[in-house]
């Protein structure tokens, strides 16, 4: 089914590591166009914060590029969780938005500690830093009461930048409910926690991710170029734009396994009563409102800190991963510490790769086992969707369905926007999904998965 609607929609596309604006064919949902840069944290007082303004420079120019030609019909946004933004009466930023990586002052966290809500409330597990939403907002308004008393509106980030495009405030549910612990998922509303913080005054008012907020704001056409007004819809968290097809589109039972910087899964129907909140388990809201169950480790930084910047070697890799199999060489948990099933773990090479070949492979399987094990952790049955970078690596899609026993597909032509794809979706296009990859499972993973699970485990 089709909805062409709009021709064509370009799609802000933030993510930690980098930022995309993504034009999209309305009918195909193929790419027409995509413009990359990256996310820039500046290391600088009063904490480490996003170059909002570069951001806004790129997005700018790159929708003034593509006003030009071919043009485009509707705007939409995805973005990364765990980032709200400060607003001012005046419109400027009464603080700079946070990077969420910071690690605030132990008596700020401990003072967090006490306030957040339990997690049978939220569905939010206690994270590091400031992966909490709720605990950004606890440090700035404790360190900085000055500035915060300033604060008129509290907008999550994909709204931020629909409101710099519209003028329209809001706030939005997936991302609210993704890990914040300012959400009640099971009621769709506020936690306690935002009248503890004493902020519920200022959060925005809340808006469906389906909503077009308003058209580009008049003077901001003229910069744009563009030849009328056009609509902006609210936006949506990037983990949950690449469930969105899928939810749209398929049967449940299925997974879909959302990759960047973050390794995210979702089970659809799966089990909320299994999530473990030590093990970074949690309920996630996706774009209709509802609770999914979610599991999650930082798995696009891990590969690229093991890999350091190699590729999958081309050819046949089959010898390869026999011989990585064959020598029981692994990578045991965490390569990055602070998020993932296995806490308080620390990396561990068991066995020495000979090549970079080995070593590659070797990090793809590791990949596969910790999605697995999240898979695992939110009741995920039927097929597992794999959607981003991750969908390029053919011998992490093999590993994943040997070691699930469970189907694994990826789109056909996966341009790696899925985000995009989805946010482009809340417009009310219904591209055309072209037919998926299949995975079997063809490996035997059976001992050397065995011995990976005892080994984290002891």
């Amino acid at each position: 089914m089709t909805d062409t609607k709009y021709a064509r929609v370009a799609v802000i596309d933030i993510g930690k590591t980098n930022a995309k604006v993504v034009l999209l064919d309305g009918k195909s949902g193929a790419e027409i166009a995509v413009r990359k840069t990256p996310n820039t944290v500046i290391a600088a007082p009063p904490y480490p914060h996003y170059d909002i303004e570069a951001l806004w420079s790129f997005i700018q120019a790159t929708l003034a590029g593509f006003a030009r030609a071919p043009g485009f019909d509707a705007i939409s946004i995805t973005t990364h969780g765990a980032s709200a933004v400060l607003l001012g009466k005046d419109g400027e930023l009464a603080l700079p938005v946070l990077d969420y990586e910071f690690e605030y002052p132990r008596e700020i966290r401990e003072a967090y500690a006490g306030l957040r809500p339990e997690f049978s409330e939220t569905c939010s597990p206690a994270l590091s830093a400031g992966l909490n939403l709720g605990a950004q907002l606890h440090f700035q308004k404790s360190a900085f009461p000055e500035a915060f008393e300033r604060v008129w509106a509290i907008l999550t980030y994909p709204q931020y930048w629909a409101w710099r495009l519209s003028g329209v405030v809001a706030n939005e549910a997936t991302s609210l409910g993704c890990h914040t612990d300012l959400w009640n998922p099971a009621k769709g509303e506020f936690s306690s926690l935002v009248d503890r913080l004493g902020i519920r005054d200022r959060m925005a008012p809340i808006r469906s991710a389906f909503d077009a907020l308003g058209p580009v704001r008049p003077e901001l056409c003229v910069v744009l170029g563009l030849k009328r007004p056009v609509p902006v819809y609210c936006g949506i968290h990037d983990s949950n734009a690449s469930l969105l097809p899928h939810l749209i589109a398929c049967e449940p039972p299925f997974s879909v396994v959302s990759t960047g910087t973050w390794v995210v899964c979702f089970a659809t129907p799966g089990n909320l009563d299994a999530l473990t909140p030590e093990r970074d388990s949690l309920a996630n809201v996706n774009a209709f409102g509802k609770a999914t169950p979610s599991a999650r480790f930082m798995g696009g930084r891990e590969f690229e800190v093991l890999t350091q910047g190699l590729t999958m070697p081309d050819g046949d890799l089959d010898e390869v991963v026999d011989t990585v199999i064959g020598k029981s060489l692994m990578i045991l948990p965490n390569v990055v510490e602070g998020s993932g099933p296995f806490p308080g773990h620390r990396t561990q090479w068991i066995g020495s790769p000979a090549s970079n070949a080995e070593k590659v492979v070797a990090a793809s399987l590791y990949m596969a086992l910790m999605t697995e094990v999240c898979l695992d952790l939110i009741g995920a049955r039927g097929q597992i969707v794999v959607e981003g970078p991750m969908s390029r690596n053919a011998v992490y899609l093999t590993a994943l369905a040997s070691a699930t026993g469970r189907e694994v597909a990826i789109q056909a032509g996966d341009s790696l926007s899925g985000t995009a794809l989805g946010a482009a979706m809340l417009t009310g296009v219904r591209p055309e999904v072209s037919g998926a990859i299949r995975y079997e499972p063809s490996l035997d993973l059976g001992g050397y998965r065995e011995q990976w699970r005892r080994a984290v485990e002891s």
